[in-house]
C-alpha cells in the first residue's frame, strides 16, 4: 500500500489584476463588459505581450478572491442554488465556490497598450488577481462533437 502523503501546497503569484469593468459579482450578462488586465510592472515589461495582439481571444486564469474559504464547496449542490436543476458535484459545474477558487474564462482581446490588455466578456470583477493569460488557439478547443446536459445550456443562456 502506498504511503499517504499530505496535500502539496501550490503557490501562485498573480501576473496582474483586472482593472475596471464590473465591480460586483453577478451571474449573467458578461458579454458586453469591458475591462483591462494590467500586468505587474515589477515582474513584466511590454515584451511579455509581444505578438499577443495577433490573437482575437484569450484564456484567462484567475483567482475567485472574493469567495470566503468557508463558502467553498467540495461535494454536490444545485447550480446557483436552483432546486429545479439537478444536484451535481462541484466538478460537474463551473461555479465560483470551487475548492481552489480558480476561474478560467475566454474573452475577446480588444487591444494591448503597454502592460494593459483591453478585453471584452471577461467574467471577473475589478481587482481580481489574474494568475495566467494564454492566447486562445482553436486547436486547443474540443476535438470532435461535444455534449452537455440541458440544465447547463439553460444556466448559460444569459451568461454572455
Amino acid at each position: 500500500m502506498p504511503e499517504e502523503k499530505s496535500p502539496e501546497e501550490v503557490v501562485s503569484v498573480p501576473v496582474g489584476r483586472v482593472v475596471g469593468g464590473r465591480g460586483e459579482v453577478l451571474d449573467d450578462d458578461w458579454g458586453k463588459e469591458t475591462a483591462v488586465i494590467r500586468l505587474d510592472s515589477d515582474r513584466f515589461g511590454p515584451e511579455a505581450l509581444a505578438g499577443l495582439d495577433a490573437f482575437s481571444h484569450l484564456e484567462v486564469v484567475y483567482h475567485f478572491d472574493r469567495v470566503p474559504v468557508e463558502k467553498v464547496e467540495t461535494g454536490a449542490r444545485h447550480p446557483r442554488g436552483n432546486a429545479d436543476w439537478p444536484l451535481v458535484g462541484i466538478f460537474a459545474q463551473r461555479g465560483k465556490n470551487r475548492p481552489n477558487r480558480i476561474g478560467v474564462s475566454r474573452c475577446r482581446l480588444l487591444r494591448t497598450d503597454g502592460l494593459d490588455l483591453h478585453v471584452q466578456g471577461l467574467d471577473a470583477v475589478d481587482g481580481t488577481p489574474v494568475l495566467d493569460i494564454k492566447p486562445y488557439m482553436a486547436e486547443f478547443g474540443p476535438q470532435g462533437p461535444t455534449h452537455q446536459p440541458a440544465w447547463a445550456t439553460e444556466i448559460m443562456r444569459d451568461y454572455y
